[in-house]
């Protein structure tokens, strides 16, 4: 957009100068503030917009002017002129991360510390209510410090409030839209986190996850996940692997993410409900226990001899009964036995001083009647 000389005083105080940047609906220039004595950025929109610009116009600035963060580009003022709308930001000299992906990849540890900046200026934007829609390496300014300021909150939402677009509308860089933007379906903040997992990817690599033409780039993502290189650390590689879930209740908040890209090896295992049901493995575990239970039961009728004075069983009951006559080990531990135990019907009542056990070879022995033992012994 050519500015005339007439034309580079903006609301009587500011001083418009160079070009700084130009996107799909307004260009950004350099401009002193004759009244404060400082360089800002003024944000001037181009005429001719419909409602719907006119009303992301305002939804900025309010936006904008409601937060106040490190990490955030900072609203100084707004307005109209000569029928154009301007919104006046915080300058950040510096370079964008788009500029400076294109030197080549960034170190592992410098990705770390700047997620983690934005993902806590994520996270203090998440808390008031609004979701950004449009994280890409050319919204994120860069100082001369390194430190990384999130701009452009022209496609900012908050959660509740009536859309500004159709439905049948995208809304975003297709480049870094999640899967739910491109099903045109209800989202929220996991939306962020996702394209922000594709920006620290996109900076490890040097190049976009997803190329192509707008439609290719948006629909790619719906039949693969982002491919994460095997040689990150592991931490950070299940970090990214969860933050561009294909589910967005995979993917961790913002706080989540600040806080593991901080802490080496402590980014999370699972986060947010499972897609699947965990039924199954619930009742898996407890067929196992009641298997081990029940193993540990058998092990114990058939090698540990039941109380004295204990009555026998009814006959109406099974007895358990081994098919070899080892004895139980002198220690009392229950060993595993050479053959698996059979289940036998009881044919009669035992005595019922009857008990499992006793001399060493002589549990397989059949007992004789009172009488006949008697006898025996008179003879």
């Amino acid at each position: 957009m050519s500015v005339s000389a007439e034309d580079r005083l903006i609301a009587e105080r500011y001083e418009l100068a160079e070009l700084l940047g130009s996107g799909a609906m307004a260009d950004v220039r350099r401009a002193w503030d004759t009244r404060l004595q400082r360089h800002v950025a003024v944000k001037l929109f181009r005429a001719g917009s419909d409602v719907a610009d006119v009303l992301r116009f305002d939804n900025e600035v309010k936006t904008l002017a409601a937060l106040s963060h490190p990490g955030l580009v900072q609203v100084h003022d707004a307005g109209t002129t000569a029928g154009t709308p301007f919104v006046v930001l915080q300058i950040v000299d510096g370079c964008t991360l788009r500029d400076r992906i294109t030197h080549g990849p960034l170190e592992v540890d410098d990705v770390r510390r700047l997620g983690a900046e934005l993902a806590d200026a994520l996270a203090y934007v998440h808390a008031h209510g609004v979701v950004h829609r449009d994280i890409k390496p050319s919204n994120i300014l860069l100082d001369r410090d390194g430190n990384a300021h999130l701009a452009d909150f022209g496609l900012a939402r908050l959660i509740g409030t009536t859309r500004l677009t159709r439905t049948d509308q995208l809304v975003g860089t297709a480049a870094y839209l999640a899967p739910e933007q491109v099903r045109g379906e209800e989202f929220g903040h996991p939306v962020d986190v996702y394209a922000l997992g594709l920006v620290l990817l996109e900076c490890l690599t040097g190049r976009r996850e997803y190329e192509g033409s707008e439609i290719e780039a948006a629909v790619a993502r719906l039949h693969r996940q982002p491919i994460v290189p095997d040689e990150l650390p592991a931490d950070l590689k299940r970090l990214l692997t969860l933050m561009t879930s294909l589910s967005p209740r995979r993917r961790p908040t913002a706080t989540e993410c600040a806080q593991a890209l901080r802490d080496t090896g402590d980014a999370p295992t699972r986060v947010g409900a499972p897609v699947h049901p965990r039924r199954p493995i619930r009742l898996l575990v407890a067929s196992v226990l009641l298997a081990a239970l029940g193993a540990a039961g058998v092990t114990a009728t058939v090698l540990s001899p039941p109380p004295p004075g204990e009555s026998a069983p009814p006959a109406t009951t099974t007895l358990v009964a081994p098919t070899t006559s080892t004895p139980a080990p002198a220690t009392g531990s229950a060993q595993p036995q050479s053959n698996p135990a059979v289940v036998v019907p009881a044919q009669v009542n035992p005595p019922a001083d009857d008990k499992v056990g006793g001399k060493k070879g002589e549990e397989d022995k059949p007992r004789k009647p009172d009488k006949d033992r008697k006898d025996s012994d008179k003879g």
